[in-house]
C-alpha cells in the first residue's frame, strides 16, 4: 500500500536540522504483513531523544531509516498467525520480544537478542524490511527503507511484528497510549522494575525530559516523595506541579548535599550519570537509563562503591516486560493517578518533525505528539 512518512536520509547532520532538513517526508510503499504481523494506522507517535540520537549520529544506524518508535494506533490488517484482532488499539515498543532467548527468561533484566539484533539491522524480528521508495512504474527498482526499532511509527501505517506490539482498550486514548511505548515504560521501569524503592523511600530524578518526568510521575503516584534535578527552570516548576517534594538545578543540589536511596539518570550524558551518583545515598541505587554517545566517560569513586555498599543498576527500556507493564500503568491512569497528559508538550505534524527535533536538542521540550 502506499502511506506516507517520515525518512531520515543521513545520520550526524548538523544542527538546526529545520535548516539541514535530515528528514524527508514522502510517499513510500509498504507491504502486507507476513507471519506473525499486523498492519497498524498510527493513530499518535512520541518524538524520543532515541529517535533524536540517530539523527545526530550519536546512535548509528543504517539509512535511510523510517524514523519513529514510540506510538498507538489501530490494527487494520493481520498475517497469518497474528493472534490480534482488525480493530484492536495498540501500544508499539521499540523492543520486540521472542519469548525464547535466555535474554528473554531475564524477566526483562535483558534485552531479548533476537529483538536487539533486528533492531541494529533495521529489520523487523520475523526478518527483512517491508518498506520501499514509492517510484513511478518503470523508473527502476525501488530502493529498500529500514525500519527503526522494529516500529517506524513517523508515518500513516506500520507493519510490525505483534511481540512489537500490545493491545489496550479504547479508553486509553491514543496521546495515552502512545507515551506508554517508550516514556513510561522506561521511566516507570526504572523505578518499578530497577529502582525497586522501599515503602517511604525517597526518588530522585536527574534529568527531566519525557523519560524522566514519567519516572517521576510514577514515582508520585507510588506515594514516594520525590525530587527533581534538572538544568531548565522550566521543567523544575512543572516537577513541583506534578508532585515533587523539592526541585532544584545540579549545582543546587550538590550545594545542598542532596541524597536519596535510589535514583534515576535519564538525562542520557556523563555529567548527568555523575550527579546522580553524587545524590545517591550510602547503601543506595543508582539507575540509569540515559544513552549518552558511546564515547561519554563519567568518573566516579569504586571506593564509595565498596565503602558505602553502593549499586550502579543499567536499565534498558525500564527493565520492562510490556505486556506486563504497561496494563499496570494503565491501571494507574485510570485511577487518575497517572496524569500522563502532563507529559505533552506539544502536538505536531510529520511537516513539524525539523523544528521538533530542534526544540528536543535544545532541552525545551518533553514530549511532542505527531498526530494523525
Amino acid at each position: 500500500m502506499r502511506i506516507t512518512g517520515a525518512v531520515l536520509e543521513r545520520c550526524g547532520a548538523p544542527a538546526p536540522y529545520a535548516e539541514s532538513r535530515p528528514v524527508t517526508v514522502g510517499p513510500l510503499e509498504l507491504d502486507p504483513p507476513g507471519d506473525g504481523e499486523v498492519l497498524v494506522r498510527i493513530e499518535a507517535a512520541g518524538l524520543c531523544h532515541s529517535d533524536l540520537s540517530v539523527v545526530d549520529g550519536n546512535r548509528a544506524r543504517p539509512v535511510p531509516m523510517l524514523l519513529g518508535h514510540e506510538a498507538a494506533g489501530v490494527v487494520e490488517a493481520t498475517g497469518p498467525g497474528a493472534r490480534l484482532a482488525v480493530g484492536q488499539r495498540v501500544v508499539m515498543t521499540f523492543l520486540p520480544r521472542c519469548g525464547q532467548c535466555a535474554q528473554c527468561a531475564t524477566d526483562g533484566r535483558l534485552p531479548c537478542a533476537v529483538g536487539s539484533a533486528a533492531n541494529a539491522a533495521g529489520t523487523l524480528v520475523g526478518g527483512g524490511r517491508r518498506l520501499r521508495r514509492a517510484v513511478p512504474a518503470g523508473s527502476g527498482e525501488a530502493q529498500e527503507v529500514h525500519h527503526h526499532l522494529g516500529v517506524s511509527a513517523f508515518a500513516s501505517h506500520a507493519v510490525v511484528s505483534e511481540t512489537s506490539v500490545v493491545p489496550v482498550d479504547h479508553d486509553v486514548p491514543p496521546d495515552i497510549a502512545a507515551l506508554l511505548g517508550c516514556a513510561v515504560l522506561t521511566g516507570g521501569g526504572a523505578v518499578v522494575n530497577a529502582g525497586r524503592p522501599a515503602p517511604g523511600d525517597r526518588v530522585a530524578v536527574v534529568g527531566l525530559g519525557g523519560v524522566g518526568m514519567a519516572a517521576l510521575l510514577v514515582a508520585v503516584a507510588l506515594g514516594h516523595e520525590v525530587v527533581g534535578v534538572d538544568a531548565v527552570p522550566a521543567k523544575l516548576d512543572l516537577a513541583r506541579e506534578l508532585g515533587a517534594t523539592l526541585a532544584v538545578g545540579p549545582q543546587e543540589a550538590a550545594d545542598q548535599g542532596l541524597r536519596a536511596p535510589v535514583v534515576i539518570e535519564a538525562a542520557g550524558s556523563a555529567r548527568a550519570f555523575e550527579t546522580a551518583y553524587a545524590v545517591t545515598a550510602p547503601g543506595g541505587t543508582t539507575v540509569t537509563v540515559g544513552l549518552p554517545h558511546p564515547d561519554a566517560r563519567a568518573s566516579i569513586s569504586p571506593l564509595s562503591l565498596t565503602a558505602e555498599a553502593r549499586t550502579v543498576v543499567g536499565s534498558y527500556l525500564g527493565s520492562a516486560v510490556p505486556s506486563r507493564d504497561i496494563p499496570r500503568y494503565v491501571e494507574l491512569w485510570r485511577a487518575g493517578r497517572l496524569p500522563l497528559e502532563r507529559l505533552v508538550s506539544d502536538r505536531i505534524t510529520l511537516d513539524d518533525l525539523p523544528a521538533a527535533l530542534d526544540r528536543l536538542a535544545s532541552g525545551a521540550a518533553l514530549r511532542q505528539l505527531v498526530m494523525f
